[in-house]
C-alpha cells in the first residue's frame, strides 16, 4: 500500500486495555504516534497478587470500545482516515485476546478496511523501529511477564532464536518474589522501589546458567533461592525486605548480563559491522536498573543501546498499531477468520527449549 499508513491497533493480551493509533511515513523513518490510550487493570488484580484472567477478559470487554472512541478523538480523526486496523491475536490470556479480536475483526468488516491479526511479541520486537527508525538487522532481548527471549530480527515477521527461558520468564520471578516478600502488586515496579533501599551484596544468591555456553535462561532456582533466604530469616523487617530484592535484582542483572554478551558474540556472525545494536523491550525494559547493567555490556561489546520509552515498554496499543502498518506496508494482511492464540512463537523454526512451563 502507498504510505503514509494510519492504523488503529488494538491490544488485549493480558491486563492492559490499549488502543492507539499510529502512523508510518516510510522506510527507516520514525512512526508518529497520534494517540495512545492505555486502561491499566491494577486496581482489579491487586487484591488477588495477579492477574486473573476472568476479571481481565471484562475488563477489556467494559472498556475497550471507549478507549478506541478516545483514541480517535485525540487523534482528530475519523474513522474513513484509517487505513487498516491491527490487533493482537496472541500469545496471551486467550479470554482477552478474543475480545480485542473481535472488534477489530467487526470495525475492518463493517468499514471495509484491511485486517492484521498481530503476534504481540511482535509488537515489542518492532516498536524501537517506531521509536529510533532502527534498520535491520538488530538483536533483540524481549523481557516480560511471560517470555524471557533473545532473536535476531532480520526483518518483519523474520526472527532468529538464540534463546530462550526454561523455566520461568524474568518478569514472572520479579511478580512472584514481590508476592513472596509482601511488595505489592504489579511484583516488577515494586522490587525495583524496594531495591533502591537495599544492600544487594547482602545475600549470595545464585545465578543460574552462569559460565554455560549458549543464551538461555533460567530463573526457577533464583526464585528458590529467595524463598528460602526470607523462610531462614523467619519474620522480615523492611531492611530484609529490601535486601533480598536488591540482592535479587542483582542476580538478575548479572545473568541478563552474561546471556546477552554470548549472544552478541554469536550475532556478530550475522549483524554486519554497522548495524550492531542490541535492543531490549518488553515489561522488564523498564527497570531502570536492569537498563543501566545491560547498556554497559551492549557498549562493551562494541553495540549501541536501544531502548524503548518506558511508557512504550509495557504493553501498549501503539507497538500493536506499529506492527500492523510494517506488515500492511509489505501487503500482509489476515483473513477476517484468523483464530486467537494462547501460545505463538517468534520463531517457529527454533528447536524447543528444555525444561517444563517454558513460554511461547
Amino acid at each position: 500500500m502507498t504510505e503514509p499508513l494510519t492504523i488503529l491497533g488494538i491490544e488485549t493480551s493480558c491486563d492492559e486495555t490499549a488502543a492507539a493509533i499510529v502512523r508510518r511515513h516510510g522506510a527507516n523513518v520514525p512512526g508518529e504516534i497520534l494517540s495512545n490510550v492505555v486502561f491499566s487493570q491494577i486496581e482489579e488484580h491487586a487484591p488477588f497478587g495477579g492477574v486473573v484472567p476472568e476479571i481481565a477478559a471484562r475488563a477489556h470487554v467494559e472498556h475497550l470500545d471507549g478507549l478506541i472512541e478516545r483514541a480517535l478523538k485525540q487523534a482528530k480523526l475519523d474513522w474513513d482516515d484509517l487505513d487498516g486496523i491491527a490487533a493482537t491475536a496472541g500469545p496471551g490470556l486467550i479470554g482477552g485476546v478474543i475480545v480485542g479480536l473481535m472488534t477489530a475483526k467487526g470495525i475492518a468488516a463493517s468499514r471495509g478496511l484491511p485486517f492484521v491479526a498481530l503476534n504481540h511479541l511482535e509488537g515489542h520486537a518492532l516498536t524501537a523501529r517506531m521509536t529510533d527508525a532502527l534498520p535491520f538487522p538488530y538483536l533483540l532481548l524481549l523481557v516480560s511477564g511471560g517470555h524471557s527471549q533473545l532473536l535476531v530480527v532480520d526483518g518483519v515477521g523474520r526472527y532468529r532464536r538464540l534463546g530462550t527461558t526454561i523455566d520461568d520468564a524474568v518478569g514472572e520471578a520479579f511478580d512472584k518474589v514481590a508476592k513472596l516478600l509482601g511488595l505489592g502488586y504489579p511484583g516488577g515496579p515494586a522490587v525495583e522501589r524496594a531495591a533502591k533501599e537495599g544492600n544487594p551484596s547482602r545475600f549470595p544468591l545464585p545465578r543460574p546458567m552462569s559460565g554455560r555456553p549458549g543464551c538461555d535462561f533460567s530463573f526457577s532456582g533464583l526464585k528458590t533461592a529467595v524463598r528460602q533466604t526470607a523462610e531462614n530469616l523467619g519474620k522480615l523487617t523492611d531492611q530484609d525486605k529490601s535486601d533480598i530484592a536488591a540482592s535479587f535484582q542483582h542476580a538478575v542483572a548479572d545473568v541478563l548480563s552474561e546471556r546477552v554478551e554470548n549472544a552478541m558474540a554469536l550475532a556478530d556472525e550475522v549483524i554486519p559491522p554497522g548495524h550492531r545494536r542490541l535492543v531490549v523491550a518488553g515489561g522488564v525494559a523498564a527497570n531502570m536498573a536492569l537498563r543501566q547493567r545491560l547498556m554497559v555490556s551492549a557498549h562493551a561489546c562494541g553495540y549501541e543501546f536501544v531502548v524503548p520509552p518506558l511508557k512504550l515498554c509495557t504493553d501498549n496499543g501503539a507497538m500493536i498499531a506499529w506492527a500492523g502498518a510494517e506488515r500492511l506496508s509489505l501487503g500482509l494482511t489476515d483473513p477476517i477468520d484468523t483464530g486467537p492464540r494462547a501460545r505463538w512463537p517468534l520463531d517457529p523454526e527454533a528447536a524447543p527449549a528444555r525444561g517444563a512451563g517454558v513460554k511461547a
